[in-house]
């Protein structure tokens, strides 16, 4: 695994800013097209990037949505996963894909940049609210493992029996949960790498059910990013830096097999 690499920026905008910036960069390098320039390097065919909830990667994807290096991706080739989502509706405000495409994925597929099927979303709820309300647990539960069966299958489908994102993009609460990994859940404490998705029937941070890659099939990702931001992620960081691997705080288990850089502020690291 890589060493953990800090990078501490003056304030959240920053971050978000070169997160854009570096995040597109790697698309291109990964892609190999800022090498080939004079035909002596094959392209890759695919560059798999996965993304989760959060201000700071929404911010980040505003940022991406208005960088000039956009021009210059064959986004034919890229294909966008998450690393988690909220089990809602489609269209809710919740909803992190939502979210993802009304900021950045849909005017590319609008303008024939990126095939829709290269965005590749979690489950989300198709039930209606009084449904939900009058939900039972075991209701949740089942449509919870039809929804992680599905993603794993697809997952299996497009990238074998052990897939890999080329870049993952994390943002960790306060509590130092990141994706749908919470504080003490069971889903922390999945070790098996070939259990690659988990349901969340009961997340302490509303809404409460949720989907999310487990911690050994995050943590495989060539190359992470963490975003973190604010004097509230301070307590969390330190307990995440001083311990690996503590199911007190889930973002002590991510990782990155190539590269794994902490994007942060000043704030957010004066108990380091």
């Amino acid at each position: 695994m890589a060493d953990r690499k800090l990078e501490v920026y003056k304030d959240a905008e920053t971050v978000a800013q070169a997160a854009a910036q570096r995040t597109l960069l790697a698309i291109l390098d990964g892609l190999g097209q800022r090498d080939d320039r004079d035909g002596a390097k094959p392209l890759r065919s695919r560059y798999d990037i996965a993304l989760t909830g959060g201000t700071d990667i929404l911010r980040a994807l505003t940022y991406m949505a208005s960088n000039p290096l956009v021009d210059a991706i064959d986004f034919s080739r890229v294909h966008f996963w998450w690393g988690d989502d909220r089990f809602v509706a489609a269209t809710d405000k919740d909803h992190s894909s939502y979210q993802a495409r009304k900021r950045f994925l849909d005017k590319l597929v609008a303008d024939g940049r990126l095939p829709e099927n290269n965005i590749h979303e979690m489950a989300a709820d198709a039930r209606t609210l009084e449904q939900v309300a009058a939900a039972s647990d075991a209701e949740n539960d089942e449509l919870l493992a039809k929804a992680t069966a599905d993603y794993e299958a697809e997952l299996k489908r497009e990238l074998g029996d052990e897939p890999t994102m080329d870049l993952l993009i994390l943002g960790m609460g306060p509590d130092g949960h990141f994706a749908s990994l919470f504080p003490n859940h069971d889903a922390i404490r999945i070790t098996d790498s070939s259990h690659l998705v988990v349901g969340e029937s009961h997340s302490p941070k509303m809404p409460p059910l949720r989907i999310s890659m487990t911690a050994p099939m995050l943590a495989r990702t060539h190359c992470t990013w963490m975003l973190t931001c604010g004097a509230g992620k301070a307590d969390a960081t330190a307990h995440v830096f001083a311990r690996p691997n503590n199911p007190a705080y889930p973002a002590s288990f991510a990782a990155g097999t190539e590269e794994f850089a902490w994007f942060t502020t000043s704030d957010a690291v004066t108990k380091l």
